[in-house]
């Protein structure tokens, strides 16, 4: 949904409000009740909304991932095949919380000729920050 869409239903629900309690009101429903009732739809509303967010969210790394899998089979030898979107394959790894494909992805990478030395070092150190959070949560669930 676009701004203008957007901005369509927050100018319709703002009009809808005040109408629907004046017709609660008429039906004999009390204010606090519709107004609970309508609270627990805009929650659903919500909640439903953020889960299809996150599931697009999840299902375009999905394809990317899919893609650089594609592009690395198509031309190991090419450093610009650990690219996708201009994310490299073991970052969009360590986002989908696998750190162990993202380690072995991040090694051939660093083998590789023309693999640049700064994008090396910052690919090692976000896994070395994921291993970190990984060793932190499991000292809590001890």
């Amino acid at each position: 949904m676009n701004y203008a869409a957007t901005l369509a239903v927050m100018v319709v629900l703002a009009f809808c409000f005040p109408l629907t309690l004046r017709l609660g009101a008429g039906f004999g429903v009390s204010e606090t009740i519709s107004i609970s009732v309508l609270g627990a739809l805009l929650t659903f509303a919500l909640a439903l909304y953020l889960v299809r967010w996150q599931v697009g969210r999840h299902q375009h790394a999905l394809l990317n991932l899919e893609k650089a899998r594609a592009q690395i089979l198509a031309d190991p030898e090419n450093p610009r095949s650990y690219f996708v979107g201009g994310e490299h394959l073991g970052a969009l790894l360590l986002r989908l919380d696998r750190r162990r494909e993202a380690a072995e992805v991040i090694d051939r990478y660093a083998r590789l000729g023309g693999a640049r030395e700064s994008e090396i070092v910052a690919l090692q150190e976000a896994l070395s920050r994921a291993q970190r959070r990984q060793r932190r949560a499991q000292g809590r669930e001890a």
